[in-house]
């Protein structure tokens, strides 16, 4: 029997292709299903060739988890900056529809950042969270810039502090409040739609976003 042909890849390709095939196993099969000697026998590579970079799936996992936060974060941020500094609103909206279109092109990623947790698997705080308050950068560039102006409208009218017994001076707080409702907001359409949970009758998907994100305008803008 003739001995299997190793994959003939530059210096570190290898790495980037055993990136590759977990994200294509994972759009077939789902995170769970993730297996290094899988993605080996695809390879055609044995499998200590995949543990020298990775020597375990959890660890192959929180490279993947990593990865999809910093392209996430990326392609808000690109799209925010593509719209002149002056157009404040106009950035906010850009960085909104990057948000959905990165996920509709990406499914599987975002499911591995925001979906079902993966049995077993426990991503480590120390790697993962930078990362993840990264992807959210776009977004408060955004909100900061429209609170230099004092355009930028403060959660008013609630029944209880924002932060009991913290100063805000500065309004950072008030700031990334704003921040996570509105990734909330967005975040619940977008997951509706990329699991098809959205009902089948009714203008549509982009449609629902659409208004979303004019009401996130109306609702924290001023001066509109």
């Amino acid at each position: 029997m003739s001995p299997r042909p190793k994959i003939l890849t530059p210096q570190g390709n290898l790495q980037q292709a055993i990136i590759e095939i977990a994200w294509k196993q994972i759009a077939e099969s789902g995170a769970a299903s993730l297996s290094l000697r899988a993605i080996s026998r695809e390879l055609n590579i044995t499998a200590p060739a995949i543990y020298n970079y990775y020597p375990s799936r959890d660890d192959l996992v929180t490279a993947l988890i990593i990865e999809a936060y910093q392209d996430f974060g990326n392609a808000q941020m690109a799209a925010v900056e593509a719209v002149p500094e002056s157009d404040l609103p106009g950035r906010l909206m850009a960085a909104g529809w990057s948000y959905r279109a990165w996920a509709i092109a990406y499914p599987e990623r975002y499911h591995l950042i925001f979906g079902t947790p993966i049995p077993g698997y426990v991503a480590p705080e120390e790697k993962t969270r930078p990362v993840a308050q990264g992807s959210m950068a776009a977004l408060i560039s955004v909100l900061l810039s429209l609170q230099a102006q004092n355009r930028l409208r403060e959660l008013q009218n609630l029944e209880m502090p924002l932060d009991p017994g913290r100063a805000d001076p500065e309004g950072e707080l008030q700031t990334l409040a704003i921040a996570v409702i509105i990734w909330a907001r967005v975040h619940g359409l977008v997951s509706l739609e990329i699991s098809n949970n959205l009902p089948p009758k009714g203008p549509g998907a982009e449609y629902y976003y659409h208004c979303e994100l004019e009401r996130i305008r109306r609702d924290f803008i001023t001066g509109e």
